[in-house]
């Protein structure tokens, strides 16, 4: 008896060990096989950590042959601030070189590959169209698979892969922030996401890049998991990661939602908004935001950073409620949006329907037909 309530007391406090949730880079013995003695470059960042560990540094104790370290927007060690060129270089802890696939080259080139035989993909994303890695994925299987390397996608959780929402993209409205067509939010993890795109042959000439998938174990699509380390410099929390799909629109506006602040993507406002109930004031701040929106101005606005203080309370829905008040407020709306809009939106239709007066439900009722399409499409690509 007294073993039984020893048993159950553990097990209380520290859990079921055996169903911990591990992403892809945690299970090395899944894939050093098919690294081993091989040539290795890899697409990693600072969130591409085996527990405290990086993957580019516990890889290099196991004697694995990394021949180039490939980084994303923001960076191999995840310094910069979003939108910031990144240049190749050296890195000073391994002395690796460090290509740059933000700025001008975002793909690898041939040269660029030269001596990598298997390349690894390992990056922390939020499940956002417009957040940037899924593009560098893309980029990078296309470079694969035109120079017949083999990718291996060490998945990780997607903090919003709960729920689908938002336009599909237009392809004319194709860029970095919107390279696929599919909604704001796609609800699939990098894996899966590439397992579509070679499905649906999105690559460039239908090519189709050779996948290995390192899977989430103990995994479901409604995983609780706060993330250990920020993805980018402008998302610290997982308030901010729940909030992004619906804020980040607001960058192809006037309207400022908090970089330069100590809560980026959990606060809106502006100089000119009508409640001052609630204020804020961009700053600089080296490394996370060069000279913000409205820098050194008071915003009036919206505070949301405790909106989703529990990290149970998931978003299931862009929210768009922000983005209608803070048109319908706005003096001159002539000048709310700028051309980023139609890019982030990845669709024309969005800002005329705001425009037009169109309530959320009007506006929601207009992705339904898109939306439904996609999730019968994602269907076969599921791993979780």
């Amino acid at each position: 008896m007294k073993n039984i309530l020893s048993f159950i007391i553990f097990f209380l406090l520290f859990g079921n060990l055996s169903a911990q949730l591990l992403p892809g880079a945690y299970q090395t013995q899944e894939y050093i096989s098919l690294i081993k003695n091989k040539k290795i470059g890899i697409v990693a960042n600072a969130s591409s950590l085996i527990k405290h560990t990086h993957l580019v540094d516990s890889l290099i104790k196991l004697n694995i042959d990394i021949v180039r370290v490939f980084a994303p927007e923001h960076g191999f060690r995840g310094k910069a601030e979003a939108g910031a060129h990144i240049k190749d270089g050296i890195d000073k802890k391994t002395q690796l070189e460090v290509i740059s696939l933000y700025g001008s080259n975002k793909k690898p080139s041939k040269d660029q590959l030269h001596g990598v035989e298997i390349m690894i993909f390992d990056l922390q994303g939020v499940g956002a169209r417009f957040y940037t890695y899924i593009s560098t994925m893309t980029y990078v299987m296309q470079a694969c698979a035109e120079n017949n390397i083999p990718l291996i996608i060490l998945d990780r959780p997607n903090p919003n892969i709960h729920y689908i929402d938002g336009p599909v993209l237009q392809m004319e409205q194709q860029s970095f922030v919107g390279l696929l067509p599919i909604p704001i939010v796609y609800g699939m993890s990098d894996a899966e996401l590439a397992l579509m795109i070679n499905g649906e042959k999105w690559l460039e000439n239908e090519e189709k890049c050779d996948l290995k998938i390192i899977k989430i174990k103990n995994y479901n699509r409604e995983s609780v998991y706060k993330l250990p380390i920020k993805p980018s410099p402008n998302l610290p929390n997982f308030q901010s990661i729940y909030l992004y799909p619906s804020l980040c629109l607001f960058e192809g506006t006037k309207i400022s939602i908090g970089r330069g602040t100590n809560f980026p993507f959990q606060v809106i406002g502006d100089p000119q908004y009508p409640n001052n109930n609630f204020s804020f004031t961009p700053k600089s701040i080296a490394g996370v935001s060069k000279h913000p929106k409205f820098e050194n101005q008071k915003c009036f606005g919206l505070d949301l950073h405790e909106k989703y203080h529990q990290i149970q309370n998931k978003p299931y829905q862009i929210n768009l409620s922000y983005l209608l008040e803070f048109y319908d407020k706005y003096t001159d709306k002539e000048n709310f949006f700028n051309p980023f809009f139609e890019k982030l939106a990845g669709t024309t239709e969005l800002r005329k329907q705001i425009k037009n007066g169109w309530t959320e439900t009007e506006i929601r009722k207009s992705w339904e037909k898109d939306l439904d399409d996609f999730k019968n499409k994602r269907k076969p690509y599921l791993i979780y």
